[in-house]
């Protein structure tokens, strides 16, 4: 899950300056809302963290329930 999360601090980290910086080129195709909506930004960042904390933590969760010298004879 470290390693997930982390994942989704550098995107966000990196995703919300560049959708600031390139919010003038997409305001056009923005309909009732302007280029930089704060609740809009903040819902879309929130959303996608959510999304991707939970594609993490269903693998992890899963793979933590497995017992691992049973998973080892598999192999």
């Amino acid at each position: 899950m470290r390693d997930v999360l982390l994942l989704v601090g550098v995107g966000v980290a990196v995703g919300i300056p560049a959708s600031l910086g390139l919010a003038r080129i997409v305001q056009s195709q923005l309909y009732g809302l302007s280029a930089h909506d704060p609740w809009t930004l903040m819902l879309a960042t929130g959303g996608l963290a959510v999304v991707a904390a939970a594609a993490g933590y269903i693998p992890a969760s899963r793979a933590s329930r497995l017992d691992p010298t049973a998973a080892l004879r598999y192999e």
